[in-house]
């Protein structure tokens, strides 16, 4: 298998969420503060350091994918003029680096998201999950509904589920 082509988290991120245990007190106030704009709302450290550690990633990856606030907004208004909110489907985003895991038929299979937001399989780039649950089973399957990243669809007419009566 070729090695994956989806970069790691920059060095820099992970070192800093890494030597947060090594900061004082005192410069983990200062870093929220920082970060945050105002001063921290608890003196538990642990809940700092979570904190902390989420906003530099949030920070470093918002860079990945610069048209998701955009997408939001426009959904936001669309909720707002109709009231109804709209199938998530098509908006799904997973992190580049995300590994997708399932077993079939006693294998497990993993695909990989990359930077561009296709996918790697088995040393190969698909554009769509879809085409590679397709190469796992030889049959048409929804790739998010195969992968996980989307639930089953409920039935409409729970009565026809069982058949004739």
């Amino acid at each position: 298998m070729k090695a994956s082509t989806v970069p790691p988290t920059p060095p820099s991120v992970a070192a800093r969420i890494a030597g947060l245990p090594d900061l004082s007190i005192e410069e983990m106030r200062a870093l929220w503060r920082e970060l945050f704009g105002s001063d921290n709302p608890t003196p538990n450290r642990q809940f700092m350091e979570r904190r902390i550690a989420y906003k530099l990633q949030e920070i470093e990856f918002r860079k990945v994918d610069p048209n998701l606030l955009e997408r939001n907004k426009r959904r936001i208004k669309s909720l707002m003029e109709t009231g109804k909110a709209r199938k998530l489907d098509r908006d799904i985003r997973l992190m580049p680096g995300t590994v997708l895991t399932r077993e079939y038929q006693g294998v497990e299979h993993r695909a990989t998201v990359a930077q561009d937001g296709q996918y790697e399989f088995e040393g190969r780039r698909y554009p769509s999950l879809s085409m590679i649950a397709r190469e796992i089973t030889g049959t048409r399957w929804s790739g998010p509904l195969f992968f996980g990243v989307k639930a089953p669809a409920k039935a409409k007419n729970p009565k026809k589920q069982g058949g004739r009566r």
